[in-house]
């Protein structure tokens, strides 16, 4: 398993309507009102409005989401597997 913590996670975030990511491995799922990223640092939940990912390049790791963003939750990890991972079990 590859160390995703010697990977570097940043975010950015312009006027609450522009978020750009870097370190993302795995988007599990997004709609315009919630977007649910993996990143080298644990499970990112994104909330608001007209959310949509204008960017997404899961080999470098960055994605770009616009709308208006409302929240921002980060969750640990647990033992390298996603959200969905550990609930289907």
């Amino acid at each position: 398993m590859q160390d995703n913590y010697s990977k570097p996670h940043d975010l950015r975030l312009e006027n609450r309507k522009k978020l750009s990511l870097t370190g993302v491995t795995e988007v599990p799922g997004f709609n315009e009102e919630a977007v649910s990223l993996t990143t080298t640092l644990g499970s990112l939940f994104v909330r608001g409005s007209g959310l949509h990912i204008s960017k997404l390049d899961l080999d470098s790791g960055e994605v770009d989401i616009e709308g208006v963003i409302s929240a921002l939750q980060y969750t640990e990890s647990k033992g390298g597997k996603t959200f969905l991972q550990r609930l289907f079990k």
